[in-house]
């Protein structure tokens, strides 16, 4: 049987991805630094950002799926001063470029890799380096494939819920459609394997709501009473970070019923 290998398999959308391979009945090797819980996959223990172990991790594969990631921002669920100036490389760019060559010595059938809806009009560090990473990719003799995806809720309920202590919300009313990891999953798990390769659909989440909206939403669900402050913002500031609505695939899942399924406490209350 073809054996699939998956970096980021323990992240978010890693284990999300995983899952639905496992699922479908498929081989797969998780490429992490310590493994994991799941006895049904092989674990080959190594760090993309170095690039240790990752040529053993690669021997016998037939398809990459590349959803590793660095992001300081989605790590601690804030943004900081210095993200505004700088970003790490060593996951997105020169793990990148490790993979995609050391993929081609191993003569890998297709990578398949993850990437971000917006790069080109971004502006924030994070953008550029994955904008860098894509660019190797799609640069490379490899049969690959492209996806980009919107970000994640997950992400956007960390974002949220750092605004907590605040009085009062300062909130974009710019629109955008973040998307769920388990939408974002089946769409890759079908575009590794239906035989296309290139520039692929991206993804987003069903709904196109300024982010007023979102934290409206958001604050039912977990019942903060805060006071909303909606900010405008013009369309190129809005592009710079990343607050686009993606022209692609739809997402199934809700933001308000993936509120429902984390905080199910609060519904009950309700």
């Amino acid at each position: 049987m073809a054996l699939t290998l998956v970096t980021g398999g323990t992240g978010h959308l890693g284990r999300d991805i995983v899952h639905r391979l496992v699922r479908d009945g498929r081989r797969v090797r998780v490429f992490a630094r310590s493994p994991g819980a799941r006895s049904d996959v092989e674990w080959a223990i190594g760090d993309l950002a170095t690039g240790i172990g990752l040529r053993e991790a690669l021997r016998d594969v037939d398809t990459v799926i590349n959803a590793a990631t660095c992001s300081p921002i989605a790590r601690r669920g804030g943004i900081r001063p210095i993200d505004f100036f700088r970003s790490p490389s060593a996951v997105d760019v020169e793990g990148t470029e490790q993979l995609v060559s050391l993929s081609g010595e191993a003569e890998v059938r297709h990578l398949l890799h993850v990437s971000i809806v917006g790069l080109d009009e971004a502006t924030l560090p994070y953008a550029r380096v994955k904008l860098a990473g894509e660019r190797l990719v799609r640069a490379s003799a490899l049969s690959w494939s492209v996806i980009r995806a919107m970000p994640f809720y997950y992400l956007l309920d960390r974002l949220l819920s750092g605004l907590a202590w605040l009085p009062v919300w300062p909130v974009p009313t710019t629109p955008f459609n973040p998307v769920d990891t388990s939408d974002v999953a089946d769409h890759v798990v079908t575009c590794a394997f239906d035989g296309q390769r290139g520039v692929r659909a991206e993804i987003g989440g069903p709904e196109d709501l300024d982010l007023v909206a979102f934290a409206r939403q958001y604050q039912d669900a977990r019942r903060p009473p805060r006071k909303i402050l909606p900010i405008s913002l013009s369309k190129a500031k809005a592009y710079g970070m990343g607050l686009v609505v993606s022209q692609g695939v739809r997402g199934r899942l809700s933001w308000a019923d993936w509120l429902h399924r984390h905080y199910p406490e609060t519904r009950r209350a309700a």
